[in-house]
């Protein structure tokens, strides 16, 4: 089917976005799963608004290839990723550099650095806006800067600390840390975890502040950072109300959105379709508030990017728990064979320090570890 440039009007800007046939305007809303992912797939490009100084409208035959060996640019692959690629990111919540070098190890292509991980493991607390800037930003630069080579980090940022000065100045922070892209929220300053009831959001104007201090500030910083606009108020306004929210922060220049909580696959079908070409991202916590989509499913319906809020944070405390009353009860720790010392020093990067001394003339390292 040939192609047909639809000039479509956002902010003020006109965008021409390539696809292989047009939406139709009257088309409904609401949808089944497959009918939700037959519009998504009849988009051939992947499109986004990119908050710099122009739009890029990028055709994936031919794309450029991300240097895989060009450090401190996680903001550069991140968007690579969603804009050359058609994948489904894949990004397990870590929250501490264990965590983080894991999936490092295990070859993930992004990372997610978990509020609620990081208060929980950093603070000891639950996720109810216990921890703040310096706590995500200290906890993110590192985790950032442990491969500088590596996988890019996405991160939470909740309300952003505060009002417009406080958002901007929460993402000046993140991108000097090293942070690809974050999600900002509409909650009120004292919110929860997005899988707790009585979520409380603050006006859609109050949002859009928000929203517009981020953009602002990633454009003076001439940053790749991708904003992520994220809404709960899914819990307490409604579907249409969360829809209304995303698109006036798209066009207030927000790169991806986030819709919390969904309550049916349908439902997370629907907002895809409502919303596309612009990419959406799902977060995945099981056990929570929304129903198991698997990673197949969500790339399925056309989400661009899939967060596991929990992935690391839930089987660690499982791990731990069961180890430690292993030692209660039987005096002993039953620690795997394989695990040993080095092998762990290993996952941290022994390797790269017995390198990097050995490159220095060092004997560090001359008898061994």
């Amino acid at each position: 089917m040939a192609s047909t440039l639809v000039d479509t009007k956002i902010d003020t800007e006109t965008y021409r976005l390539e696809t292989s046939e047009t939406p139709s305007p009257t088309g409904p809303l609401l949808m089944d799963l497959s009918t939700a992912a037959d519009t998504v797939a009849a988009m051939s490009t992947t499109w986004l608004k990119l908050n710099s100084t122009a739009p890029i409208h990028v055709q994936l035959e031919g794309a450029p290839i991300m240097p895989e060996n060009e450090p401190f640019s996680g903001a550069k692959k991140l968007r690579h990723l969603l804009e050359n690629t058609n994948e489904l990111v894949v990004c397990p919540g870590v929250y501490d550099g264990l965590s983080a070098r894991t999936a490092i190890e295990l070859g993930f292509k992004s990372l997610y650095m978990t509020g609620a991980g990081t208060t929980a493991s950093r603070l000891g607390q639950p996720d109810l806006a216990i921890a703040q800037l310096a706590d995500m930003r200290d906890n993110a630069d590192m985790i950032a800067s442990l491969d500088p080579f590596g996988p890019p980090l996405i991160a939470d940022m909740d309300t952003g600390y505060g009002g417009p000065i406080m958002v901007a100045r929460t993402v000046e922070h993140y991108i000097r840390s090293g942070v690809a892209g974050a999600h900002l929220e509409d909650q009120i300053l004292t919110k929860r975890c997005g899988h707790l009831s009585g979520k409380r959001v603050v006006s859609r104007d109050e949002y859009l502040t928000r929203i517009r201090a981020a953009v602002a500030a990633k454009r003076r910083l001439k940053s790749d950072f991708v904003l992520i606009a994220r809404t709960d108020a899914l819990q307490s306004l409604g579907y249409d109300e969360c829809i209304g929210r995303l698109k006036e922060a798209r066009a207030a220049g927000a790169d991806v959105g986030l819709l919390e909580g969904f309550k049916s696959k349908e439902q997370a079908a629907s907002a895809v379709a409502e919303l596309a070409p612009w990419p959406l991202l799902l977060n995945s916590v099981e056990n929570g508030h929304s129903p198991l989509i698997t990673v197949e499913e969500a790339a399925k319906m056309g989400f661009r990017i899939m967060i596991f809020s929990f992935a690391t944070l839930a089987p660690a405390y499982a791990a731990i728990r069961e180890t430690l009353l292993r030692l209660k009860t039987t005096g002993i720790v039953g620690t795997p064979g394989g695990i040993t010392p080095v092998k762990l020093f290993e996952v941290c990067g022994l390797k790269h320090a017995m390198e990097v001394d050995n490159g220095a003339g060092g004997e560090a390292f001359s008898e061994g570890v």
